[in-house]
């Protein structure tokens, strides 16, 4: 590739300048949902992963994951993950008084309705100006001159015909005290993700994203609430929510499915659904379907957004996982233009909602970008970001997210089926050159089934039932074979048993590479019976 077309790329994924390193700090930790990449085809030579944050360590328990609402509100923050506390009790005395200090200024917002616009500011007053009325001029007995004057505030005139300065003060003072000596009779009420401001504390979790999106500065994260606000008011968040916008061939490009290992919502981005030309031209061709699509994923962002659990300590962040695979090239100006739109409303309005942003398929050109620009990158938006190239994606996807909430396309278990996601996946690693066999004794009449799996396979699978009872003889379930990575990527058996014994996997790995063995089992008895 040469300098000024990596030099465009660059460009185009980091839109601030690296003139100011704490400014494009800010923007890069605000790359939601809308991070569409200009990807290439890698070299076959350079897949390798670049991890910028210590690989956290597979849970000793496995979760068994529920709806998304209890979920959520049963799930807390192991104390090891999380450095940014939500808990006003744990702030430090800076980020404390930075709280209480925005909180005054929105209590004080509030009690003023500054947050609305119904409001509208002071105008000045019209200058009093003199008029003449020579009609009306009369001459009494004495020749002195008489106008006559309106019983209503009309400011006197003295016998000069001058007005008197007394009584265009009292003429100000009297409008001035009718329009703005009364206080609005109740607060304003202000909601935002659904929560209403200072009404408790997830009030100080929202709080607390602005101000760690403005560096504790409580001005700025001020303005930036009261912009947030208005722009939602603007776009009319709240009939969004209620909106059809008919965009249901995009949600195989954008969707939520599952959670991480720590109980953070997951976001998957599929970017290279746009090489579908029809696609493509329905979703960007012209103004109105680009904001058409624009509204559509602001509806999903808030929709997922309502769903969290703003309590201190509880989940209140989504990963994001963007596939770069076969992603849209440079030519797509569309693309382009939707992504700077989309990019320019979530770095303004959704602050600190990314728990970690994991891309993967990434090409071997983002990976080198990812090198130059991350010197530039405070600690705290590095440990946010991981890349892994095309043949450590499923592997990097796995340290993050189970196997049973990682979507089979991408390397674990979790579809539509008999399993589901409460039913816990056991990895195992097979070494080089080595089997693995994997026993499962049963002690009773049961209709045994399994789903397995290999990343990659390129191994040997078999399996076999051994009865109990002395005499016996082995019933081979399924033959070894040596199992393609092209074939179907995960294996369902089930097995009728009729006396107790053990059921044996057999995985046969001959390459000089480790290997990732997930699988379940699920015993049913046997309703034939």
């Amino acid at each position: 590739m040469s300098c000024s077309k990596l030099a465009h790329h660059t460009t185009l994924l980091h839109e601030p300048s690296f003139s100011n390193p704490l400014s494009h700090t800010h923007h890069l930790q605000h790359f939601h949902q809308f991070q569409f990449i200009m990807a290439e085809e890698p070299p076959q030579n350079h897949d390798e992963v670049v991890v910028v944050v210590p690989t956290p360590e597979p849970d000793e328990e496995k979760k068994k994951p529920v709806t998304l609402g209890t979920h959520l509100s049963n799930s807390k923050l192991p104390e090891s993950s999380e450095t940014e506390t939500t808990k006003v009790s744990d702030l430090p005395d800076t980020q404390n008084k930075a709280l209480q200090e925005l909180k005054n200024l929105i209590q004080e917002a509030l009690n003023n309705h500054h947050f609305s616009d119904s409001r509208k500011p002071q105008q000045p007053l019209p200058p009093v100006k003199k008029t003449e009325n020579k009609e009306e001029e009369k001459k009494d007995e004495g020749g002195e001159d008489l106008k006559e004057t309106a019983v209503v505030a009309v400011p006197t005139i003295d016998d000069d015909g001058a007005k008197t300065l007394e009584a265009i003060e009292e003429t100000v003072v009297a409008v001035s005290t009718t329009e703005n000596s009364q206080p609005p009779a109740h607060k304003e009420e202000v909601s935002i993700w659904g929560v209403p401001l200072l009404a408790d504390e997830r009030s100080d979790v929202i709080l607390l994203k602005f101000l760690r999106a403005r560096d504790f500065k409580v001005k700025d994260a001020f303005s930036m609430m009261k912009n947030t606000i208005r722009w939602r008011k603007d776009f009319g968040i709240d009939d969004l929510m209620e909106e059809n916008l008919g965009c249901h061939e995009l949600d195989k490009v954008v969707f939520m499915h599952g959670f991480d290992k720590e109980g953070h919502p997951v976001c998957y981005n599929i970017f290279g659904e746009f090489e579908d030309k029809e696609l493509y031209k329905n979703t960007f061709s012209d103004e109105e379907k680009r904001q058409r699509f624009l509204r559509w994923r602001i509806q999903l962002l808030e929709k997922s957004i309502r769903n969290l659990d703003f309590k201190p300590a509880s989940i209140s962040t989504i990963v994001q996982v963007n596939d770069l695979n076969n992603s849209p090239g440079l030519a797509k100006w569309e693309l382009r233009q939707a992504t700077k739109e989309a990019l320019h409303l979530l770095q303004d309005n959704y602050p600190e909602f990314a728990a970690k942003q994991v891309f993967i398929n990434v090409p071997w050109w983002y990976l080198a970008v990812n090198r130059m620009i991350s010197p530039f990158l405070t600690q705290r938006t590095k440990s946010k970001f991981v890349f892994a190239g095309p043949s450590k994606s499923a592997e990097t996807l796995l340290r993050y997210i189970s196997a049973e909430q990682l979507p089979v396309k991408y390397g674990g278990l979790s579809k539509e089926g008999e399993f589901g996601n409460s039913d816990a996946v056991t990895e195992i690693t097979v070494k080089p050159a080595t089997k693995h066999t994997v026993e499962f004794p049963v002690t009773e009449k049961c209709l045994l089934s399994w789903e397995l799996r290999v990343i990659g396979w390129e191994v040997s699978y078999g399996a076999e039932f051994v009865p109990s009872s002395e005499g016996s003889y082995t019933v081979i379930i399924q033959k070894a074979r040596k199992v393609a990575s092209s074939e179907e990527p995960v294996f369902c058996n089930s097995f009728k048993i009729g006396e107790a014994g053990k059921v044996f996997l057999t995985i046969d790995n001959p390459t000089s590479k480790k290997k990732k063995l997930l699988y379940r089992f699920k015993a049913k008895t046997d309703p034939s019976d």
